[in-house]
């Protein structure tokens, strides 16, 4: 029988392990040595820590939004203030038509079948009218139950007359029916831009002026249409001396 032996593994020596010892100390100081490098923009979680305001892209961003509420709150502000104005004209020149149309209203209800003499003493129909186109006289009247608060010694009967003077409707008054001065004017309408009359006579016909053959005799109704400042034409119908 041959002997036959296993070989054991081979042995390492106390200088091979000191030198591979040493060559780990050797590296790890040579790293020591190494200066550190950073990366160029460092870590998210360090960067974000370090940052205590805003960049410009930001705050220009910021600015544009503020800037582009701003003007969306002036021009809606402007917008309402606009809308304001152009509804409180429309309300006044409302209001003055309404006046306007009370005033007629009265007159004309009130119409009496009284001739009367002007300032020259020259004998004046009880109605007259024109059609307002080319006349700065519109409607002279006399009418009833007129109010006497400074009880002076007068009757209850009262001339009116109705003119346009410089885009505005007047209402003048008079103390006496014949041979007296006109009160001072008050203005009825402003910023007339048109105004047109018509007259209704018994037959049923519409005149442009009311010029009868008879002095007393008045029209059934009155037809007034009436355009002020910028807006759409008003027409106004007027009852004359009760008439039905």
């Amino acid at each position: 029988m041959s002997d036959t032996s296993i070989p054991s593994p081979p042995l390492r020596g106390r200088g091979t392990a000191r030198s591979a010892v040493e060559g780990r100390r050797t590296s790890i100081s040579r790293r020591r040595r190494q200066p550190l490098q950073h990366a160029p923009h460092g870590p998210p979680t360090l960067q974000r820590q370090g940052r205590n305001g805003f960049t410009l892209v930001e705050l220009l961003v910021a600015l544009t939004i503020f800037g582009m509420l701003a003007a969306a709150g002036v021009g809606l502000l402007s917008f309402s203030v606009r809308a304001q104005e152009v509804a409180d004209d429309r309300l006044a020149r409302l209001a003055e038509q309404r006046r306007a149309g009370a005033l007629l209203t009265a007159d004309l209800a009130q119409a009496a079948p009284r001739v009367h003499r002007d300032e020259a003493g020259a004998v004046r129909p009880a109605l007259q009218g024109t059609s307002g186109q080319d006349d700065a006289l519109l409607l002279s009247l006399v009418r009833r139950g007129w109010d006497n608060p400074d009880d002076a010694n007068s009757s209850t009967l009262q001339k009116v007359h109705n003119r346009l003077s410089q885009g505005r409707l007047e209402r003048l008054g008079y103390r006496h029916v014949d041979g007296a001065a006109a009160l001072p004017p008050v203005a009825v309408l402003t910023e007339v831009r048109s105004l047109r009359l018509r007259y209704r006579d018994r037959e049923g016909n519409w005149r442009d002026r009311w010029d009868p053959t008879q002095p007393s005799q008045l029209p059934l109704a009155v037809e007034m249409v009436v355009a002020t400042g910028a807006g759409a034409e008003v027409r106004q119908l007027f009852l004359v001396g009760g008439a039905v």
